[in-house]
C-alpha cells in the first residue's frame, strides 16, 4: 500500500513538473495597448503610425468637440518634437447640423504591423468612420486619411406634424 502511494505521489510530481514546464516555456505574447482619455469637450487617443517604415512612431489623435475637428500629429523619434497638426472637419464629415447635440466615441486598433486605425463613432447621426495617419503627400508633415464612413443605424427620422396637429 505504501509503495503504491509513493508511486502515485511520484507520478503526480512528474505530471506537475511537465505542466509547469509547458506553461513557463510558452513564447511570450507581445502586449499591445492604446490609451484614450477624455476631459470636458476633448478626447485624446494614441496609436502607432508607420511614418517611417523602419521605425514606427506614436501618433496622437485629439477630438475637439467645440471646434468640431479631429486633429492628428506624429512625434518625431529623432528630435522628440511634434511634426505639426493635420485636421479633419468632423461637422462636414459626419453631416452634423448646426447646434446639433453630438456624442463622439473614438478608439484605436491595430490594422497592420506598426499602423493603427482610429475608429470614430457619432451616436446622434449613427455614423462610423475609419481613419489612419501617415506622411503628407506634399512637403512632409502628417496627413489624416479617411478609409470608410458608414452608418451603423439609420438617422432619427424628423417628426411630422399632421393636419390635426398630431406628431408622427
Amino acid at each position: 500500500m505504501r509503495k503504491e502511494r509513493n508511486w502515485a505521489a511520484g507520478l503526480a510530481g512528474i505530471a506537475c513538473g511537465v505542466v509547469a514546464t509547458l506553461v513557463l516555456s510558452a513564447p511570450p505574447r507581445t502586449a499591445q495597448a492604446s490609451s484614450n482619455d477624455r476631459y470636458q469637450d476633448y478626447v485624446l487617443c494614441t496609436g502607432a503610425v508607420s511614418a517611417n517604415g523602419k521605425a514606427p512612431t506614436d501618433g496622437v489623435w485629439l477630438l475637439d468637440y467645440r471646434g468640431g475637428k479631429l486633429l492628428g500629429t506624429v512625434i518625431d523619434r529623432t528630435t522628440g518634437k511634434i511634426s505639426g497638426w493635420a485636421e479633419v472637419d468632423l461637422v462636414t464629415e459626419f453631416g452634423i447640423a448646426p447646434k446639433q447635440d453630438v456624442h463622439f466615441l473614438m478608439t484605436t486598433g491595430t490594422i497592420a504591423q506598426g499602423q493603427a486605425a482610429l475608429y470614430v463613432c457619432e451616436t446622434s447621426t449613427g455614423k462610423f468612420g475609419v481613419y489612419t495617419m501617415g506622411n503628407g503627400d506634399v512637403g512632409g508633415g502628417v496627413q489624416i486619411r479617411r478609409h470608410d464612413m458608414t452608418a451603423f443605424r439609420s438617422a432619427k427620422p424628423a417628426s411630422i406634424m399632421t393636419a390635426g396637429g398630431d406628431q408622427k
